[in-house]
């Protein structure tokens, strides 16, 4: 009987640990439903048929901000050819969420969740660090993690040419 039970929480801790895994390449993005600075809810899944980068960052965090230069270069140029940017603050209060916005003049799709790293999509998404960015297809489908600069632009244009 005592082996049984050691096999059943075997079973039961490998799977635990995969709930507590971060998300993966190649599987259906969860869902976001957020609000943007004027109330309005944001779907990720809204934005299916569009090539979409979900990119968690936050007011404070100084990798964020200079990772925000750099997608206000890229967006414009990949913007009409079926790319969104959906950014998701992590930041606690909507002032400096918003004055970072205007400030790294950021035209792309903003929502925030502010609960910070306790916030219900953290969670989910399993986000322990940021800047934090997560490349989906068309499809809905996570297909790269953390891309930037050229690697950005490089699957960009691959996948923008389907």
């Amino acid at each position: 009987m005592k082996k049984v039970q050691i096999i059943l929480l075997t079973v039961f801790l490998s799977f635990a640990g995969l709930a507590e895994a971060q998300i993966k390449q190649g599987l259906r993005a969860p869902e976001v439903a957020l609000p943007t600075a004027n109330g309005d809810t944001v779907r990720l899944s809204s934005l299916k048929g569009k090539v979409v980068l979900l990119d968690f960052w936050a007011s404070w965090c100084g990798p964020c901000r200079v990772s925000n230069k750099g997608l206000a270069k890229l967006y414009p140029k990949f913007r009409d050819k079926g790319f969104e940017i959906l950014g998701v603050s992590l930041d606690e209060d909507h002032t400096d969420w918003q004055k970072a916005v205007k400030k790294d003049k950021i035209s792309w799709l903003q929502v925030i969740d502010d609960g910070g790293w306790e916030s219900v999509t953290a969670n989910k998404w399993r986000i322990s660090a940021i800047p934090t960015s997560y490349l989906i297809n068309r499809d809905g489908i996570l297909i790269a993690m953390d891309l930037e600069g050229k690697e950005l632009e490089k699957a960009l244009n691959q996948l923008l040419e389907e």
